[in-house]
């Protein structure tokens, strides 16, 4: 299964929205589509973010009436600009925006229908690079994987937050197909559920050993021995290894490391940010009021009350074991390690 992809002309994504109860697909031929579906979380997961605003610059340029190539670099622009306003914290969307842009000026010089067959061929390899990057992170995250672990996720990092495979749930895939037979502990992930709602149906599919828990159920479990280590995924990783995730992710860590639950970071190289130094310079989304006050038509609080709502926290550096990429296991200090892999 793959995410988001690029077929026939347009760009087709399964809506995350509308799991587990339903498995619909989108068909998006228009780059503002795209940027709806970022902003929208029918499609979300700091690298599968990626892989969609590079095929959604794709589809700017593939449907694109300039007739010179100087009016159609300014129109990726504006659509360029278009996809990047859609969510602040996943650095992955810019970084593939970036890509696609340093591209589009080094091929400035060709005619406009070159330049359209070039940038699809460059979204296509983004695509296809992230799904071999998560295999190969699954398999160095396997390593720190032993046979009947218990492993505490949150939020979802696996096929549904990539184009394909996962990074926290790809160390979580490899262990399985080496014989280990980890059992996951499946944060619900609070307001929007990712965890119940995705996570759960990605494990379902595979046949992997979990059971569904609420968010503050993590440290009674660490508590009682029943987590032998944590691993989540990243929105953005700054140079000195603080991370952001998944709202909720900082308590898990804090829980972790209180109990000597080893915590993990499973994100491909693209996840971290070297011009960010430290995580309080990481920009935090925040977002509607009504995704906490209820889930869909249910009600679940005073209509109207006061809410914050981050998308994300910042877990510091300190509390993080090992950061696992597909260029190996990042261990601290992490200012040398990351800046060594940089």
């Amino acid at each position: 299964m793959y995410t988001v992809e690029w077929r026939d002309g347009k760009v087709r994504m399964i809506d995350q929205t509308k799991l587990p109860l339903t498995e619909e697909y989108l068909v998006l031929d228009d780059y503002h589509q795209v940027a709806e579906a970022i902003k929208s979380m029918r499609v979300r997961g700091a690298p599968a973010i990626g892989v969609t605003a590079a095929l959604g610059y794709a589809l700017a340029a593939r449907y694109s009436m300039s007739k010179t190539t100087p009016e159609l670099v300014d129109y990726l622009e504006a659509a360029a600009k278009t996809l990047a306003a859609t969510r602040p914290t996943a650095v992955n969307l810019f970084w593939a925006l970036d890509r696609m842009k340093r591209l589009t000026a080094a091929n400035s010089g060709r005619g406009v229908s070159e330049l359209k067959s070039i940038i699809l061929s460059e979204a296509l390899a983004i695509h296809k690079e992230d799904i071999e990057i998560n295999k190969t992170l699954g398999n160095y995250g396997a390593a720190i994987i032993s046979d009947g672990d218990n492993i505490l996720t949150h939020c979802n990092a696996g096929a549904l937050a990539c184009a394909g495979y996962g990074t926290a749930l790809g160390v979580v895939r490899a262990a399985q197909a080496a014989g280990k037979h980890p059992h996951i502990w499946v944060d619900e992930t609070r307001p929007l559920l990712q965890g119940a709602r995705l996570t759960a149906w990605e494990l379902e599919k595979e046949g992997i050993s979990y059971t569904l828990i609420t968010d503050n159920m993590a440290g009674y479990l660490m508590a009682r021995g029943k987590v032998n280590k944590v691993v989540v995924g990243a929105d953005r990783i700054a140079a000195n290894g603080d991370t952001a995730n998944k709202i909720g992710t900082y308590s898990v860590a804090c829980l972790a490391s209180l109990h000597e639950v080893p915590f993990y970071v499973a994100a491909p190289v693209s996840t971290i940010d070297s011009d960010i130094p430290d995580g309080a310079a990481i920009p935090i989304e925040e977002r509607d009021a009504q995704e906490v006050r209820g889930f869909g038509d249910c009600v679940t609080s005073i209509p109207g009350c006061e809410v914050y709502n981050p998308a994300f926290d910042v877990t510091p550096a300190t509390l993080i074991a090992g950061i696992i990429t597909e260029k190996g296991i990042l261990r601290p200090p992490y200012i040398a390690s990351i800046a060594g892999l940089m």
